[in-house]
């Protein structure tokens, strides 16, 4: 890979490991930003303005602390490679090249607001500095993933109708294939050293330009970003976000569920083609003027992430229950993480197994957070909560969350429904304004009063909420309905599964049945298989209700995951069924 011409030596505010832990506090799991949950839930509330933009009214406030001293003496952004080399910027820095990079886009390459940008990078700074730049310039970000195929990218390009595309030199050969079928497309910026027929260097135009950029004064409910989400059906939505739906509403992200103040240094190991970037790799973190740790990191691996987080003073760590699973089964005991604190998760539920491993091994819980793209996050475990394994919390203080029927009303305790957000009398500034150009599946969202979430789940009589599975991924077996998060979870307490993926398989009598996909940790690789699937079942049934034990297993050597780490049950569905995936 290259590494960034235009990153300067680490400046005077940035500080080593051994000053950070000399002016660092003492390590707590306390709140530090609140004093309980019922609390928070009780006066939350932020008073949104007619005009935000996110680089001017939040970043550049940082910028201003540290010039006078106010802030922390902490990088806001800290990248490292894993080979030695790492930058670090102040905001003050951040802002000298967002600036820049602002001009590249509204001078040399004539982008106005309201144009919309497609970029696709790995976590490379370039790709912090593109958000900020969009901001500033009040042109539309469209992040997506380095492992779309040509098709995927003709479609977002054909669709979004965007004007720019920044890559890499290893996607610019597949965006080449598909940029003449893309007629709106009239700039294509390259993040290398070397030079590409028919694209502008980022790196060259950067050294040129002006760094003098003064923000756009956008409206707080002009667009600002938009995400491909995939459904069951159809092709991915447009999902669209204004400048205060993230810029302010992932406020009850970074100063609650995070927890996060300036001096608090945060590592989330999203993809940068997922909204959990954006949440917690941008928004949240600077929200409170946090350092943003990020690594390079190509490929997820339980070694690079075990020694960065002893190597470096991470307090904060978020990654996917995914990531979880196998941190827990690699040999954390020779690894040390001074200064970590908080731990949480988010994506898709987590083992309550898992949880209790970890805490064995690190002393620190993990507290699980749930929302989608289309929100901020919608409830979760907060600190000085009881966390309750198998739960992902309470409604975040943003929403009122609740769980409803087929008519949009609101279920007794204990009762299985749809979860739902109240949108009437007052819809949340903090939800997605639409999916472009589709009302019809934009309305399709709502019930009553309600946002539905696609999820189903149930409330208990604390008011903590217990995930069920999507609504699609419910089976039906001889008039039982059975959540298939709950089997894999009875099977995770085998010392043979590594993990697991539960779907419903067709079946002549009961229409359909549960089948487990399993995939064995290694000292069970070589067991008799069908002796291994009766001993499988007999666990399921002492573990969990009789009736939800898989009547068929099947030993996989990996599970097929999107590239935040959520299994793709619906691929496995899909080829139980005998459906076309894609």
């Amino acid at each position: 890979m290259h590494f960034h011409a235009f990153a300067k030596t680490p400046s005077k505010h940035c500080v080593n490991k051994v000053q950070w832990l000399q002016i660092h506090r003492s390590k707590t799991t306390a709140p530090k930003n609140f004093r309980d949950y019922e609390s928070v839930r009780k006066t939350y509330k932020i008073q949104v303005p007619q005009r935000f933009n996110f680089a001017k009214d939040v970043l550049e406030q940082w910028e201003a602390k540290e010039k006078t001293g106010e802030r922390a003496s902490l990088p806001a952004f800290w990248w490292v490679t894993g080979s030695g080399k790492e930058l670090r910027w102040t905001f003050e820095e951040l802002g000298f090249y967002s600036r820049k990079l602002a001009n590249v886009l509204s001078q040399a390459c004539g982008l106005k607001r309201g144009d919309r940008v497609f970029l696709v990078l790995p976590r490379v700074p370039e790709w912090w500095l593109v958000n900020v730049a969009c901001m500033r310039t009040g042109t539309v970000l469209i992040p997506g993933t380095s492992q779309l195929t040509a098709r995927d990218v003709r479609h977002r390009l054909q669709t979004s109708g965007a004007k720019c595309v920044i890559a890499d030199e290893s996607l610019a050969p597949l965006l080449d294939t598909v940029a003449s079928d893309c007629p709106s497309l009239s700039t294509k910026l390259l993040v290398s050293r070397k030079a590409l027929d028919g694209w502008r260097n980022l790196t060259e135009l950067m050294r040129i330009v002006s760094d003098d950029h003064v923000a756009v004064d956008t409206r707080c409910d002009e667009p600002m970003t938009i995400f491909f989400t995939s459904g069951t059906t159809g092709s991915p939505k447009m999902t669209q976000h204004s400048h205060c739906s993230y810029g302010l509403g992932l406020t009850v992200n970074g100063r609650f569920w995070l927890d996060l103040t300036e001096e608090d240094i945060f590592w989330n190991t999203s993809d940068t083609g997922w909204a959990k970037s954006a949440w917690s790799s941008v928004f949240a973190p600077w929200i409170q003027g946090a350092c943003v740790f990020a690594h390079h990191m190509p490929r997820f691996d339980t070694s690079t992430i075990l020694k960065t987080l002893s190597t470096y003073p991470i307090t904060t760590f978020c990654t996917a229950p995914t990531a979880y699973r196998m941190l827990v089964q690699d040999d954390i005991s020779k690894f040390m993480f001074q200064a970590l604190e908080h731990c949480l998760c988010a994506g898709e539920p987590i083992n309550p197994e898992v949880m209790a491993k970890w805490k064995v091994l690190t002393g620190l819980d993990i507290y699980e957070g749930y929302g989608q793209t289309e929100t901020v996050l919608i409830a979760g475990t907060f600190k000085g909560m009881k966390i309750k394994p198998g739960s992902f919390g309470k409604a975040s203080p943003g929403y009122d969350v609740q769980v409803v029927d087929e008519d949009g009303c609101v279920v007794a305790q204990g009762q299985e429904g749809d979860l739902g957000i109240r949108v009437k009398p007052e819809r949340p500034f903090s939800l997605f304004t639409e999916y472009t150009g589709e009302p019809e599946r934009t309305a399709e969202c709502f019930r009553g009063d309600f946002y539905l979430t696609g999820d189903r789940g149930v409330m208990d009589d604390e008011g903590y909420l217990w995930f069920i599975g999507r609504a699609d991924d419910v089976i039906l077996s001889a008039g039982y309905r059975i959540g298939p998060f709950e089997v894999e979870n009875a099977l995770i307490e085998h010392p043979a599964v590594a993990e697991s993926a539960v779907v419903s398989s067709p079946d002549p009598v009961r229409g359909e049945v549960v089948k487990a996909f399993v995939v064995l940790t290694s000292d069970f690789k070589s067991n008799n298989h069908q002796d291994l699937i009766q001993e499988l079942q007999k666990h399921v049934k002492t573990v969990t209700a009789p009736y939800k034990y898989p009547r068929k297993i099947e030993f996989v050597d990996h599970l097929p995951k999107t590239v935040s780490g959520k299994i793709r049950r619906v691929e496995l569905r899909k080829k139980e069924w005998g459906l076309e995936t894609s």
